[in-house]
């Protein structure tokens, strides 16, 4: 930062967390049954919102200013579409309940249609990792724990890889 004028400057700045650092941290809580502790969460709808999925799914959340602390055990394989149809970040949980359970029944993101739409490299990713996929009725149901190996993506997509990386 330059600046540039007749007076010295003094004071603080404070950056408040990133919310696409959090979100990914916060499915990730799904993989863990021990507490999960994140400092300077940003205070955001979307923060909220991959917090009342977790929640959903059988975490319980305690907050305290900008930490927050997820714990207990996910308890459910379907995420509810009254969550994740708000954002598709929340798609994101698939991998994780793979991996924990070796099935997910998770609705696609936002009502988005399968086709040219990055979730593509999602699903195409997991099935080169072993899971079975089929798409029916607007919800992705998979199944089958993910294996390690190669994934190479048509295209680059952060949402891809931290999916895949979470599974």
């Amino acid at each position: 930062m330059v600046i540039r004028g007749g007076r010295p400057l003094s004071g603080r700045v404070e950056v408040s967390g990133a919310k696409n650092a959090v979100l990914p941290a916060i499915v990730a809580s799904l993989l863990i049954d021990e507490p999960l502790t994140i400092g300077n969460v940003p205070d955001l709808r979307d923060v909220e919102t991959q917090l009342a999925l977790v929640e959903a799914l059988g975490k319980a959340i305690s907050r305290d200013g900008d930490t927050i602390v997820i714990t207990g055990e996910a308890s459910r394989a379907e995420a509810p579409e009254e969550v994740v149809s708000r954002m598709r970040a929340s798609f994101l949980c698939l991998g994780p309940l793979l991996a924990r359970f070796g099935e997910a029944h998770v609705p696609l993101p936002g009502g988005c249609v399968i086709g040219a739409r990055p979730v593509d490299l999602h699903l195409s990713g997991l099935r080169k990792l072993g899971v079975g996929i089929e798409v029916r009725g607007g919800v992705v149901h998979a199944r089958g724990r993910p294996r390690g190996g190669k994934v190479w993506l048509r295209y680059p997509s952060v949402g891809a890889t931290e999916q895949l990386l979470l599974a």
